[in-house]
């Protein structure tokens, strides 16, 4: 049987495996939360809005925001570095082993994770098991090294930069198709039947997307023979991959590694911003006063989700009349003024109209990754890739862990504060893009190649200022 070369199935069944697990983990935090602190079972809201503003009410809601909030900021900070570590060196090693391993480790990682949180739904164990069964699955690798691992698996079939772009980018929209699917399913689903068979269908999911990369998709990288092994990576492979990735920085070319390095700190703090917030998006939509039941959450998560298909549409379209930078920049003021609106949400409707500025949000991501592809040689798509899975993880875990703070702290007297934090924040990349195009700017960009001639030979590379 012929394998295909066609990570987005990948990509597709997880996203949708793990968006339907994410609402449903907080949704289920946050219940066995209300019962252990207020002795009560918890109701379910039907409609938008609290049933009854008495004082006694609200103490209660802020008491379980702010141990909800506190019981992520703990999961996430407790598999920070191992996920970290796992991310860097898998995608990174995948150079030399070929990219599925990249895959399939993320993949029993998430197997690990949903059958253990399914039993502890179950058998109605200790809530900090969750955070165990966390640290345990991320030693797999995570969210990150698989898309890591694909975005490069994309980055050894392309053709030229432009194929390049185009795919990571529909990678993207692959995401927020299927999470949006799983948005909604979750909310239904949940009501349905409970917590259980949602946690069970997830799990045989990650299991036949395991079977798809084992026995379907296709290998990109030649895996070296064992006596080639024997005599160079086994020896010090820790080292072989420590140094590739400080050869990807250690280009004599000091204005590609100056553009490297900012166009890799736009996109680590661009993810800090936009991934971050969505820690406390469901905390928010719970709280007074909007008391969204699971149905509404699950259609604002699905509603969020479908800017990554415009912003799909959004790349495709002004890729043709407008250079990378400034579609960058659109999608940052896109997130900033959506940020601005969600701190200032107070009812159902403005916080559903929250959605429409954002639907640019996700442009930038896949028009990074592709400017940051361009200027690397494919002897260096490994390293990169490992770079930017372990940044875009750092970041995001950072931000959870913050901006899970930030909200346990001013819960009581602005719920938006950390959305506004995370809107000034986007301006900092900002500024990072128009340092990039200075440098672009410069006759330098016209005289001095950004990268090695040994890549002309094997594709057409287009420069990332443009």
């Amino acid at each position: 049987m012929t394998g295909l070369y066609l990570v987005e199935p990948v990509v597709a069944i997880y996203a949708f495996a793990s968006f339907m697990v994410y609402p449903l983990a907080q949704q289920y935090v946050y219940r066995r939360v209300w019962q252990d602190l207020t002795n009560t079972t918890f109701s379910v809201v039907n409609v938008s809005g609290c049933a009854t503003n008495e004082t006694n009410n609200s103490r209660k809601y802020e008491e379980v925001e702010r141990a909800a909030s506190l019981f992520s900021l703990y999961n996430e900070l407790f598999s920070l570095i191992p996920c970290l570590a796992v991310t860097l060196l898998l995608v990174a090693y995948s150079d030399y082993r070929g990219r599925r391993i990249s895959l399939l480790l993320p993949l029993v990682g998430s197997i690990v994770y949903t059958v253990s949180f399914l039993a502890i739904s179950f058998f109605e164990l200790s809530l900090n098991l969750i955070i165990v069964a966390n640290v345990i699955s991320t030693l797999f690798g995570s969210w990150g090294t698989l898309l890591g691992g694909c975005f490069s698996y994309i980055a050894d079939v392309s053709k030229d930069g432009k194929q390049k772009t185009q795919r990571m980018a529909g990678i993207e929209m692959v995401i927020g198709l299927f999470s949006g699917a799983a948005s909604i399913t979750a909310g239904y689903f949940l009501r349905a039947t409970g917590f259980n068979w949602p946690l069970l269908t997830c799990s045989l999911l990650h299991f036949a997307n395991l079977l798809y990369v084992v026995f379907v998709l296709e290998e990109t990288v030649k895996v070296p023979e064992p006596a080639d092994l024997q005599q160079g990576l086994p020896r010090f492979p820790l080292l072989k991959l420590v140094s590739s990735v400080f050869r990807l920085f250690a280009s004599v070319n000091l204005r590609r590694n100056a553009i490297l390095v900012l166009l890799l700190l736009a996109f680590t703090i661009f993810c800090y911003c936009n991934i971050g917030t969505t820690s406390v998006v469901i905390l928010y939509e719970l709280n007074e006063p909007l008391c969204w039941s699971e149905i509404l959450i699950g259609y604002g998560s699905a509603l969020s989700t479908t800017s990554f298909l415009t912003s799909f549409m959004g790349v495709f379209v002004l890729s043709y009349c407008l250079p990378n930078l400034a579609i960058v920049l659109i999608g940052l003021l896109s997130i900033t003024t959506g940020l601005v609106m969600t701190a200032l949400a107070r009812t159902t409707v403005l916080m559903f109209l929250v959605r429409v500025p954002m639907v640019l949000a996700v442009m930038p991501a896949p028009v990074l990754r592709s400017m940051m592809s361009q200027i690397a040689s494919k002897s260096e798509q490994g390293a990169l890739f490992a770079c930017v899975a372990f940044m875009e993880m750092l970041s995001t875990s950072v931000a959870f862990i913050t901006f899970s703070g930030i909200y346990a702290a001013t819960v009581a007297w602005f719920p938006g504060f950390c959305f506004l934090v995370a809107a000034g924040l986007c301006l900092i990349p900002m500024a990072l893009i128009g340092a990039v195009g200075f440098l672009g700017s410069s006759k330098a960009t016209v005289t001095e190649p950004l990268i090695s001639e040994e890549e002309t030979d094997s594709q057409s590379v287009t420069p990332p200022i443009n």
